[in-house]
């Protein structure tokens, strides 16, 4: 099912680099959805709800109208009333885990220190507010919402000051009209969060940066998405903040050897490859790892529900790949920059020394990446199509602006200024030289 590639031969590299380009092809904004994005982004701009409930009406419900666009604080607690109590429960857990994790990870303001006469220093504070995109058209992922809010809140923003933006489910045909999940209204509840919009997409995008008659524009986006969400995030930047990262696509990358259960490789990548889409890389040195991950793929593909969306995921936008050893195997995983890398290996912490990209990692084949997905700490929101080289996954650290200090308390010593002065004035502004020659008169 998953198409093999043996990087000794020209035939196999090629394969694979097609595939990469394809991975890579997702975070391009070269492309036609980039500009019916910046179409909409600017209609959204410019006539605020009616283009708002204009595309929601085109993509998502016809039906849909500017009443809905606002869930309401009854309907929030009603949800949580009527959640399932064990459910309730693993969300409080989950809530509770990915929270004390991300207060580990907090930064805290560094001591100042003394250098030439100035007391320098460095504080954290939070955006004022933010706006969270939960995607809610094929899939009910409350779970991203945990991965976002919390991490907001431990950086200090306000749950009053956090909104959501998940949409109904896509409609097609004569479906009755749907309603965005009780669950996530559900977990929003949970986390003290009031303003939610029905609203998704490159329109919602559009709506939480420039405000409408019903959205509140807030300073910045943070969350994953469809590639005209995240597109849409990139054409904002600027008008809010967002989280600098392309969160697209799941995807996940394995390295596994012969000590790897093959039954819980197959595992992991049939649960990335039905998130539809959903992108699987297994690497290997031995022809008979691939063999029996791929046999338990088959065997296991059987007893799953969304057959359809995993069964293309595995044979159109992945791949395995068979390289000399296990140098080449990390050096494919850092070329791909994946958004999971599970290291089924032996001696997976070795390994971990030589990775450089990947937006996170998953040691031996006993930690499955759903762990991480749902409840570890870190949160599932990571960098897809190879952008794991140069961004990382949303943390505290995301919603979080630093901010230096400087203090001359006893004055500037005099040759702080004249070393400011020279260098003013090499640079012809006089102004600049003449303020730091003031301080020492």
């Amino acid at each position: 099912m998953l198409p093999r590639f043996d990087l000794s031969t020209d035939l196999g590299r090629q394969g694979y680099d097609q595939c990469l380009a394809r991975l890579r092809a997702t975070a391009s904004s070269s492309s036609d959805a980039a500009a019916t994005v910046e179409r909409v982004v600017a209609d959204v701009a410019n006539e605020g709800d009616a283009a708002l409930v204009r595309y929601m009406q085109k993509w998502t419900d016809p039906q849909f109208t500017a009443d809905r666009i606002r869930v309401q604080p009854t309907e929030l607690a009603s949800a949580v009333r009527e959640l399932d109590p064990e459910l309730r429960e693993a969300i409080a857990s989950a809530i509770k885990q990915v929270r004390e994790y991300q207060e580990h990870i907090l930064p805290r303001d560094p001591k100042p220190i003394e250098l030439g006469g100035a007391e320098l220093g460095l504080r954290f504070t939070p955006v004022d507010s933010v706006g969270l995109c939960v995607p809610g058209g094929t899939a009910v992922l409350f779970s991203t919402l945990i991965m976002l809010a919390v991490p907001a809140q431990v950086a200090g923003v306000a749950p009053d000051r956090i909104a959501v933006m998940s949409p109904p489910p896509t409609r097609t045909g004569d479906q009755a009209v749907g309603d965005i999940s009780p669950i996530v209204l559900a977990t929003a509840h949970l986390l003290g969060i009031t303003r939610v919009y029905r609203i998704g997409g490159a329109q919602g995008v559009a709506a939480l940066a420039h405000g409408t008659a019903s959205v509140e524009p807030v300073d910045m986006i943070a969350g994953p998405g469809n590639v005209f969400v995240q597109l849409a995030k990139a054409q904002v930047a600027g008008v809010t903040g967002t989280d600098g990262g392309f969160y697209g696509p799941s995807e996940i990358v394995t390295i596994a050897d012969a000590s790897a259960n093959p039954a819980r490789v197959a595992a992991d990548l049939i649960a990335q490859a039905e998130h539809d889409p959903g992108k699987c890389f297994l690497v290997a040195w031995s022809p008979a790892v691939l063999d029996d991950v791929q046999s338990q793929i088959e065997k296991q593909l059987r007893e799953r529900k969304r057959v359809a969306a995993i069964e293309k995921a595995l044979t159109q936008d992945s791949c395995a790949v068979l390289v000399a050893d296990a140098s080449q195997a990390v050096a494919v995983a850092n070329e791909i920059a994946c958004e999971h890398l599970n290291l089924a290996v032996a001696d997976p912490d070795a390994m971990l020394k030589e990775v450089r990209h990947a937006g996170e990692v998953f040691l031996g084949d006993t930690t499955p990446v759903a762990a991480g997905d749902y409840y570890a700490g870190p949160s599932h929101c990571l960098p897809t199509g190879t952008t794991a080289r140069f961004t990382s996954g949303i943390s505290c650290y995301t919603f979080l602006k630093r901010t230096g200090t400087v203090a001359y308390r006893q004055g500037m010593p005099k040759r702080a200024i004249d070393h400011v002065a020279r260098m003013a004035d090499a640079e012809g502004l006089d102004a600049h030289a003449a303020s730091a020659r003031l301080r020492g008169e």
